[in-house]
């Protein structure tokens, strides 16, 4: 099966403008940007046959191609991820079985991640969509509640069937627990990790479906699919000793430092 890697990114985001061209320092002290180490991520993923950055915006695709990213042009018009990946699929002449949107604010997405997730859909020929969730530790869950309390948004949750089909998901913690949880404890809720993988028929389709309640008050474009009566595959995946976070706040630069320091990422 071929499959494409499309890395969105826009300069505009309400909660941080301009963070694809954010600097983080590595363990070594390099800097690259947010945009550049997404982008080194993806290609970082066997079984896949071309990465591309989607934008609209030019200074974001002018430091992209200085990096070396092919880099394909969309409208200021999309809502968001899925709809700028459904743009740049057809930009590039369709063809491929599988797209995967590895967004741009997760760079230290492991590249087993992505491999799992396009495994997952493969298994699930009734899916349109698949989506990693992985499970919560006490210090994950924790830092999500504190970002709650905070006013922030730490990340988004899961809940889905005994198949692994989406329920629902949100930037609320969910499902709720009262129960306090150890740093190390395994713990009832799952982190949603914003990659997706769709088949090509779906993903053509969801720019012409209306935007439903639940996207438009959570603000996640998944919810679209459901919304729409389609099937969601949640793939749940491993962590192997490695840690994860996206950036979504000015605060999490400097958490995301600190992690690829710890896990000596250059």
């Amino acid at each position: 099966m071929s499959v494409l890697i499309v890395i969105p990114a826009r300069f505009a985001s309400v909660r941080y403008p301009g963070k694809p061209l954010v600097a983080l320092r590595g363990a070594d002290g390099t800097s690259r940007s947010l945009i550049e180490r997404s982008w080194r991520a993806a290609r970082d993923v066997t079984g896949v046959d071309a990465v591309v950055v989607a934008t609209d915006d030019a200074r974001i695709a002018d430091h992209c191609k200085g990096f070396g990213a092919r880099v394909v042009m969309t409208s200021s018009t999309c809502r968001n991820g899925t709809e700028r990946c459904a743009e740049a699929h057809a930009t590039l002449g369709g063809g491929y079985d599988i797209v995967v949107n590895l967004q741009g604010d997760a760079p230290l997405t492991p590249h087993w991640f992505v491999e799992d997730l396009i495994k997952g859909l493969i298994a699930d020929p009734d899916a349109a969509i698949a989506t990693p969730v992985l499970r919560c530790d006490g210090a994950a869950l924790n830092g999500f509640l504190a970002d709650r309390k905070a006013g922030r948004v730490g990340g988004t949750t899961a809940v889905f069937d005994a198949q692994g089909r989406g329920l629902y998901f949100s930037k609320e913690v969910i499902p709720f627990t009262d129960r306090k949880y150890g740093n190390s404890e395994e713990t009832p809720v799952f982190h949603h990790v914003g990659v997706y993988a769709y088949r090509p028929g779906a993903l053509a389709e969801y720019g012409a479906w209306s935007v439903g309640p639940l996207e438009s008050l959570e603000g996640l474009e998944q919810l679209r699919f459901l919304e729409q009566n389609h099937v969601v595959r949640c793939v749940e995946v491993a962590s192997q000793g490695r840690q994860f976070w996206e950036l979504n706040n000015p605060s999490d630069v400097e958490i995301l430092e600190r992690m690829m320091s710890e896990m000596g990422l250059n």
